[in-house]
């Protein structure tokens, strides 16, 4: 179908309506001869006459009626559409599609489902597993959730966590056994548990900042006798006294209280840039991804890391 037809179908079936070109032009905001010669132009580009006019009367023709019986539901049908844009963009309601790593959406969304969902009754929210950095338009997706060191600066995002610090932890039998790191360099003598990552295939090296004044980053390439994509594998291992493993402080919260993990080398984990909810533009910001904005910035608080332990 020719779009440029669009325009002036609609018009049309304003005409057809009302049965009057006065009322159809002021009901439109057009002027009466705009909306005739309109009307000619539509009818010379289809090769048929869908109007009879006289100076006091108007009529559809036998083709004019066909055209106008078939188009109004279609018609009806955007129009409904429209106004349920509209509707959706002033109250969040739809499908909300977000990408995320797998401890973000365990520690960040999955706790929350219930309250989140509950507040608003009309969205469906779909969570998409990806350990890399997506492209979330050319997902589909209507929002990201990644940590802010791997963000581009150009990027929109907003802060959903406090500053974060990795932690290297492992269970008090395995410390019985094999002793605990005083430094990263001791990490060569004990069972370093690898996850390698879903996107790239490569394994995840565990990042360190010196606690001297210098304070150079640095990285330890993991070597132990387990390899696994799972990070709550790492920790199930990690509870069973496997080996060490090293993963965000706050995702390991609970084992750390209940004192199944215990952690070592604290002063070599400096904090670095937490998650952040990133999306295409703030114009135009569509109610749902708003409010799933503004729930996680109203939840960061609850994520303050402890006073560490020096």
């Amino acid at each position: 179908m020719d779009p440029s037809l669009l325009p002036s179908l609609a018009w049309f079936a304003h005409i057809a309506h009302h049965r009057s070109f006065t009322k159809a032009a002021a009901e439109m905001g057009v002027s009466r001869p705009a909306l005739s010669q309109n009307l000619k132009a539509l009818e010379k580009q289809l090769g048929v006459k869908l109007l009879y006019r006289t100076t006091r009367d108007m009529s559809l023709t036998e083709h004019g009626q066909r055209l106008f019986e078939a188009i109004r539901p279609s018609l009806g049908s955007i129009e409904r559409a429209v106004r349920n844009l509209g509707e959706m963009r002033d109250e969040p309601a739809g499908l909300l599609r977000v990408n995320t790593s797998r401890p973000a959406a365990k520690m960040l969304l999955e706790p929350r489902l219930a309250e989140f969902l509950e507040r608003y009754p009309q969205l469906r929210l779909e969570l998409v597993m990806d350990d890399g950095i997506a492209n979330i338009i050319a997902d589909g997706c209507d929002a990201g959730i990644r940590l802010g060191e791997s963000l581009a600066a150009h990027m929109v995002a907003v802060p959903i966590t406090p500053m974060l610090e990795m932690a290297v932890v492992g269970s008090p039998d395995y410390f019985r056994r094999r002793g605990k790191p005083a430094t990263p360099a001791d990490l060569v003598r004990h069972n370093c548990l690898c996850y390698r990552q879903s996107s790239s295939g490569a394994i995840y090296g565990w990042e360190f900042t010196s606690p001297n004044v210098d304070g150079h980053d640095f990285v330890v390439e993991p070597t132990g006798s387990y390899v696994t994509n799972d990070d709550e594998g790492t920790i199930r291992a990690a509870l069973q006294g496997v080996g060490l493993i090293q993963h965000m402080e706050f995702v390991v919260r609970p084992q750390l209280d209940d004192g199944s993990l215990v952690r070592v080398l604290a002063r070599w984990c400096q904090p670095f840039p937490g998650f952040y909810l990133y999306v295409p533009s703030r114009e135009q910001m569509p109610a749902k991804v708003r409010a799933l904005m503004d729930f996680l910035v109203e939840k960061r608080e609850l994520l303050r890391t402890r006073p560490r332990r020096r």
